[in-house]
């Protein structure tokens, strides 16, 4: 297989940059090809396949960037890409399609992002980028990320549409010009069908985690709003999987793509205890400093994922009387020296870092490493936790979780090839608890080592002397060593969002459309998933009649499912109305359109038996040869 030649459009965009784009082991005469040292990769004729050579450090100045951009990323507290980001900025900017495959969490945001911030005009208030993602949770986290890129990109607006918001604010916004949209396909299709959003100035379109989305059903809505758009526009597609419905996509909508997979070697941590929290993240610094005090490690590391999380930690720790500092890109060489010579003399307990800084610290005796943030690569999270657990010592690593990222959490444990068990947060009594059990060890010690008895007469002096007695004496002063700030109400609730928790207890709902609205049960999926923000793996049977359909969901999560279905919600283009039906239902199977043979038993003649009674003077609706 041979490597392309000096004319292709990657090539030609590096020189034009004058980026190095040599080597004498693939330059050689007769070779005709070119490899990318900057980048770490190279290009194959035949497969398309840019595949990462080694893990190599590339700083995004060197990734010729507009100003504004690097000013942006430099505010945001990050010092260099990610290998997804490294190797697929150029090729993107390059103007060619792309298919990008990387985990979820590793960066690919500002992969296609930063791209978009140089292919958009500013100047021009219409639509010239489509940016579709699985759910509306998605779609907010990627338009904010591309505006803390824009920051300093005047004139450039980015607008998240999806369904659970108000159509006429998102209309309101469309009318007054928006350059970068990014939306749901159920909500974009609706925006598309109200002629809301013109793609006729469309260059580019996005497709963010593609396997979740047809996962959810939306491949339909996908393929519609691609062919929509204008033909010449540049395809990008990233997505974690690359299953056999995303390459038939890229074959029908995609002209000659370019594949970009971060290919990495397997790594194992056998010896380190790993365990997650599920957190708030405004509680975060509240659960770090409880996780400190429960488990008094004598020297930890505390990983952050941007410089001003790195600052601000060290403000909130030190303010809590910790004995913490950190290391960070902008610190100069002398600072840092300093503060790993206080970490290892232990005149500094907690050292706080991001990746780039802690490479090279070699310190024994780091009894836990704290991932505060999760990394953006399954590789970083292995050398992080490297830190502890050294030379054949058992280590400890406990990371902080929220939202989405207990996806990013599946991918490490199939990465690292462990498991990472969910613990519970800790409460303000466990606190207390464990401070009083370790004072009362201290204190069994002290009085086995007959270390006490030059104190036993002034304290018989004093028990005499005043109105109180020995119990009391004990009572105040360990009162005085535990202190006031584990007395007071604890706010921090245990937040867990486990999708393999049991989901027996499953809620049945009525939907007002069925078969005979050309509905399929793809369509019920990804309009419940993508308005919800529930995963579409947690839905249950979906059973389709012909004017109605008949879903399960966990009961947990049945309210905010109605929430988001009644909020003026469409189907292909019909308006739909859910409701909890009144029917006992057992356990939930996976099947999608098997009917429903159970019979339906009435509990109430609420306004569900009106809506029954109504279809009855119809006769339409028969069910186990009943009218109802």
């Amino acid at each position: 297989m041979g490597y392309i030649d000096r004319s292709s459009e990657i090539c030609a965009f590096l020189d034009k940059r004058e980026m190095p784009c040599y080597d004498s082991k693939y330059c050689a005469v007769g070779r005709g090809g070119h490899f990318l040292p900057v980048l770490g990769m190279r290009q194959r004729i035949g497969s398309g396949v840019t595949e990462r050579k080694k893990m190599e450090t590339v700083r995004f100045d060197e990734l010729d960037l507009y100003p504004q951009v690097l000013r942006a990323i430099a505010d945001m507290g990050f010092e260099e890409a990610t290998p997804i980001q490294s190797q697929a900025i150029p090729v993107v900017m390059s103007g060619v399609d792309v298919i990008g495959q990387a985990q979820t969490g590793t960066g690919k945001t500002a992969s296609f992002g930063i791209p978009v911030l140089h292919k958009v005009e500013p100047n021009s208030r219409k639509t010239q980028v489509i940016i579709l993602s699985p759910t509306r949770e998605l779609a907010i986290q990627v338009a904010d990320e591309i505006r803390k890129l824009a920051k300093y990109m005047h004139g450039v607006k980015v607008l998240p549409v999806y369904g659970g918001q108000e159509i006429v604010r998102q209309i309101k916004s469309l009318k007054a010009g928006v350059q970068i949209i990014v939306g749901t396909p159920g909500r974009v299709m609706d925006h598309m069908r109200r002629k809301t959003v013109k793609f006729d100035s469309v260059s580019m379109v996005i497709l963010d985690e593609a396997d979740e989305m047809l996962d959810m059903g939306f491949r339909e809505d996908m393929e519609t709003i691609l062919t929509e758009t204008p033909e010449e526009r540049q395809t990008v597609l990233f997505s974690a999987t690359m299953p056999k419905p995303i390459m038939e996509i890229a074959r029908k909508f995609q002209k000659d793509a370019k594949i970009i997979k971060v290919v990495r070697k397997e790594l194992t941590v056998s010896n380190i205890d790993q365990f997650y929290y599920e957190v708030r993240p405004k509680n975060k610094t509240e659960i770090l400093s409880r996780l400190i005090d429960i488990y008094n490690p004598k020297l930890s590391v505390v990983f952050c994922n941007t410089k001003r999380q790195v600052d601000e930690l060290i403000s909130e720790l030190k303010g809590r009387g910790y004995f913490a500092d950190g290391i960070h890109g902008d610190m100069k060489q002398q600072q840092r020296d300093r503060v790993m010579d206080d970490f290892r003399s232990g005149k500094t307990e907690i050292l706080i870092a991001t990746d780039v800084a802690a490479r090279g610290i070699d310190v024994d005796g780091v009894d836990i490493v704290f991932n505060y943030d999760l990394p953006q690569d399954e590789e970083y999270y292995v050398h992080r936790i490297g830190r502890t657990g050294r030379a054949g010592k058992s280590g400890l690593a406990l990371s902080f979780i929220s939202g989405r990222e207990v996806y990013k959490l599946k991918d490490i444990e199939r990465y690292c090839k462990t498991k990472i068990l969910a613990k519970p947060i800790p409460s303000l009594d466990d606190v207390k608890n464990t401070k009083m059990d370790g004072i009362f060890d201290k204190i069994k010690e002290m009085i086995e080592a007959d270390e006490h008895r030059a104190m036993l007469d002034m304290v018989e002096e004093h028990v005499n002397q005043e109105d109180y007695t020995s119990m009391d004496m004990a009572a105040a002063l360990l009162k005085m060593i535990v202190g006031d700030t584990l007395d007071r109400i604890d706010e921090v609730e245990n937040f867990h969002f486990d999708e393999n928790a049991d989901t027996s207890r499953m809620v049945r709902l009525f939907i007002n459309v069925g078969k005979k609205d050309k509905i399929t049960p793809a369509n019920i999926l990804g309009a419940i998933a993508g308005e919800s923000g529930m995963p579409g793996r947690l839905v249950g049977a979906i059973d389709m009649m012909d004017n109605y359909t008949f879903v399960d969901v966990p009961a947990k999560h049945a309210e905010a499912v109605l929430a988001a279905m009644n909020d003026n919600v469409l189907i292909k283009g019909r308006k739909v109305n859910v409701e909890k039906a009144n029917v006992s239902a057992k356990p939930a199977r996976k099947s999608k359109s098997k009917p429903d043979t159970r019979r339906r038993k009435d509990e109430s003649r609420g306004k569900h038996d009106k809506l029954k009674e109504r279809r009855s003077k119809s006769g339409k609706v028969r069910r186990n040869g009943e009218k109802y």
